[in-house]
């Protein structure tokens, strides 16, 4: 019976400790839902260990496959390049297959209704507030493309309104969504982060959202990202396995 592969969780890294600190606690939530599977962390800046210090370590303990999960929402510039070049600087003896990134995903609506349900609204507040959703932004068409049929989507569930917003690199900002939502007669305005851990952009974020009713937190260790972790491990593991025994 072969083992199963290493998930190595790839997060961005930031100056901001907290990034690492959120990270950390997703990774101990994965670790938890599934105990008998092994997962480490690396970054690809700024913290350590660094994602290719991870892969030499799993090389000289005889690991020989592993799941690279990039702890990332959108297939923008990380993900299509960065990664898959740090990928390819691996010992030689590993086999590596790069999981899907984390969104889009039904698990991660339900992350963020959570976040908002817990800064204060409740079901039957849907139909009367208006939500942006507040991504960090990309220079990637595809990427942001994504945040707007995941906003289009969310609209559909009962919401009075959704508008997508960007913290960097795109329009529009946080605060034109808020006003743009009041203009509409929403009766409330949230402001739901689709990020994954605290930084410069969520900070960005949150003061973009000073004229909202209601700011959620960072998706950061909610269960169902943990459990979309463990579903996009499953979802490269069972090719690598085949491979395997093959």
């Amino acid at each position: 019976m072969h083992r199963e592969p290493v998930l190595l969780v790839i997060a961005h890294g930031s100056r901001d400790p907290r990034h690492a600190a959120t990270v950390h606690a997703l990774v101990r939530r994965v670790r938890s839902l599934r105990p008998g599977l092994r997962v480490e962390t690396g970054f690809l800046d700024f913290n350590i260990p660094s994602v290719q210090g991870v892969l030499e370590s799993l090389a000289a303990r005889g690991v020989r496959d592993v799941v690279a999960l990039p702890l990332l929402l959108t297939r923008a510039f990380h993900a299509k390049a960065d990664i898959p070049a740090v990928l390819r600087d691996a010992p030689p003896r590993l086999r590596i297959r790069q999981a899907e990134v984390l969104g889009p995903s039904p698990l991660l609506l339900s992350a963020l209704e959570r976040r908002l349900y817990e800064a204060g609204l409740t079901p039957a507040d849907k139909s009367s507030t208006g939500v942006v959703l507040a991504s960090a932004g990309s220079t990637d068409p595809e990427a942001i493309a994504v945040i707007a049929d995941i906003a289009r989507e969310w609209r559909h569930i009962g919401w009075c309104a959704v508008r997508p917003a960007f913290a960097s690199a795109a329009l529009p900002r946080t605060e034109d969504a808020v006003r743009a939502l009041r203009k509409l007669g929403c009766a409330r305005v949230a402001v739901a982060p689709y990020v994954l851990a605290p930084g410069r952009l969520p900070d960005r974020i949150a003061r973009g959202a000073a004229d909202a009713d209601v700011l959620a937190d960072v998706l950061g260790p909610a269960p169902e990202v943990a459990r979309l972790l463990l579903e996009r491990y499953d979802g490269a593991r069972v090719p690598a396995l085949a491979a395997v025994g093959a």
